[in-house]
């Protein structure tokens, strides 16, 4: 067995603002040809399918937020609560409460129950910005419709869903270390900004409450087990942060995809029942909009002959864990009409006690909408002026111009 800082690795670094698309994709997969582990200049990269599993597994591997966050000295202020008391940051038998306790609101049959509005907001949302002609997909399609997702569910006012967008982009930023070097007091106004909007809500909620999940939560009590306001303040910004930039990145990575590829968008049109949960799928697979999760060792752990020391910080790669031959046939192809028998699982969401409580809410939203394209569009023309943005934090599209050819 080696120790991680015997190996001589190759160096590389994710925050390089100049990857994104076709050049993201080159630089990631010769990384992998040099082996399975990288060196970047803050922690090392993670590239085997395998080797990432076991390890967002381990107990010993913990989201490393609250360290971050000592390292760019956030030590007090509105965004150091929220990411003291973001669930992905608490660990042990704290975690396993509170996630038991919100869990029966994102089971696969929850997700179910919210998609017939669901599809319905898409289709909405979808004739009126094809009545435009050409148009920006992320502005007129994804932010909205993501944001109004996550704002009906929560039971928040919809003129209100365009002010969730904004919080959940700036504050998700806490994941960047480019955004926590250079837009720091950004972050912090919009921290602060979010945390009242939600206690304004969970007021009104007490006074007049529904269905929605906010009033759930409030009234939450499990065997005498109760959330504290706090707890319930927090998993509400939680589902805010979690629900809406990487919903809208997604789909924006998937209307492109498909723009890409007008072959496998006419075998889907040809056949959507069959094909929209593959497509799906595929898109999450293909171009996951967290290409990197980052671990923090607490102790020793040996993964595939290597020991790495405690203190270690590992950005397990989904992007290439996702791309491993054993699991998907031609992993570098984009092709759900190929993919209905592939057995592998990707780790697009995650896997262990952080797996991504809303995984089967995303995918109910991305089907839907994916539907509702295929339903509706000849054919997807991409329109010059597309823009990435950065793989360090969530993968967007900053812009998508787009004209759809209806059917």
């Amino acid at each position: 067995m080696r120790r991680l800082d015997e190996l001589d690795l190759p160096t590389f670094d994710h925050t390089d603002p100049e990857l994104g698309g076709d050049s993201w994709h080159t630089r990631i997969t010769e990384l992998a040809r040099s082996g399975w582990l990288a060196r970047t200049p803050m922690a090392t990269v993670v590239l085997d399918r395998g080797a990432s599993e076991e390890i967002l597994r381990s107990k010993s591997a913990i989201f490393p937020g609250r360290e971050v966050a000592d390292l760019f000295e956030i030590d007090s202020g509105p965004l150091r609560e929220e990411i003291d008391r973001n669930i992905i940051n608490i660990n042990g038998q704290d975690h396993q409460r509170l996630r038991s306790l919100v869990a029966p609101h994102f089971t696969p049959k929850a997700a179910e129950s919210h998609r017939p509005w669901v599809a319905d907001l898409f289709s909405g949302l979808l004739l009126a910005a094809m009545n435009s002609g050409e148009f920006e997909a992320v502005e007129e399609l994804c932010k909205p419709y993501a944001s109004r997702v996550i704002c009906e569910l929560i039971g928040g006012p919809p003129e209100d869903a365009h002010l969730l967008h904004d919080w959940s982009v700036w504050v998700q930023r806490q994941f960047d270390p480019i955004a926590l070097a250079n837009e720091l007091a950004t972050l912090e106004i919009k921290a602060a900004e979010l945390q009242e909007w939600v206690k304004a809500l969970m007021e009104y909620k007490r006074k007049s409450p529904s269905s929605d999940l906010t009033s759930t939560l409030i009234a939450i009590d499990a065997e005498g087990d109760k959330l504290s306001e706090t707890e319930v303040e927090n998993l509400i910004i939680n589902v805010i942060l979690g629900g809406i930039d990487t919903t809208q990145s997604q789909l924006a990575h998937a209307i492109r995809l498909f723009g890409e590829h007008p072959d496998q968008w006419q075998r889907l049109t040809e056949n959507p029942t069959e094909l929209v949960a593959a497509a799906a799928k595929e898109a999450l697979r293909y171009e996951p909009v967290t290409p990197f999760t980052a671990r923090l060792l607490t102790e020793d752990l040996e993964v595939s002959g290597v020991l790495f020391p405690a203190d270690t910080l590992l950005l397990v790669c989904s992007f290439m864990a996702n791309r491993d031959p054993t699991c998907f046939s031609q992993p570098d192809l984009f092709s759900p009409s190929s993919r209905t028998g592939d057995e592998g699982r990707m780790l697009t969401f995650g896997a262990g006690i952080h797996y991504c409580l809303g995984a089967n809410l995303a995918t109910v939203e991305l089907e839907e909408a994916i539907r509702s394209l295929a339903e509706n569009v000849e054919r997807i023309e991409l329109v010059p002026g597309s823009r990435f943005g950065n793989v360090s934090g969530i993968y967007s599209m900053d812009r998508l111009p787009v004209r759809l050819h209806s059917r």
